[in-house]
């Protein structure tokens, strides 16, 4: 994968990550934390292009709610009861998620099949520019391990902070 080295760093540096979004959530308030969230976002943005990556697709499920069932059945022509048989099953949380990865969704050149009915989850990925971080650190740390450009916003605060 193009951004191999950028997620084994960020893997590496878990505990530091760790102790840095410690710090970083006591030194700031709500608003500033999602404003410095939001600032390296953008700036890894700059530097990561998804689709040469698509390493959340590839290695991970999105939760899919009600209304992405509903949607995606649609869009696929299926009953939804059919499509939760063909393609999802309850975690351990309760959630549908992905029988499997990658999804079945990705096509070739890393491009979703069905990205204008993708689930919200996939819209929202990497969850890195929204309101309310501190409530999220921890599933950002986990995301820094699955996506480049999340390890990119973690290395972006390190050199803001």
């Amino acid at each position: 994968m193009i951004y191999q080295e950028d997620l084994e760093k960020s893997i590496a540096q878990r505990k530091q990550n760790k102790k840095f979004f410690n710090k970083l959530k006591q030194k700031n308030n709500e608003k500033q934390l999602d404003a410095l969230f939001h600032e390296a976002h953008e700036a890894a943005f700059e530097e990561i292009d998804c689709l040469q990556c698509a390493n959340c697709c590839k290695t991970t499920s999105p939760i899919f709610r009600d209304i992405d069932i509903l949607r995606l059945s649609k869009r696929l022509k299926m009953d939804v009861s059919r499509f939760v048989q063909t393609y999802l099953h309850l975690d351990d949380e309760r959630d549908y998620v992905l029988n499997f990865a990658p999804c079945p969704f990705l096509g070739e050149g890393n491009y979703c099949a069905v990205y204008t009915d993708r689930p919200q989850a996939c819209r929202e990925f990497p969850h890195t520019n929204r309101k309310k971080m501190h409530q999220i650190l921890n599933l950002t740390l986990k995301n820094a391990e699955i996506c480049p450009a999340v390890a990119h916003v973690v290395d972006n605060l390190k050199k803001y902070s």
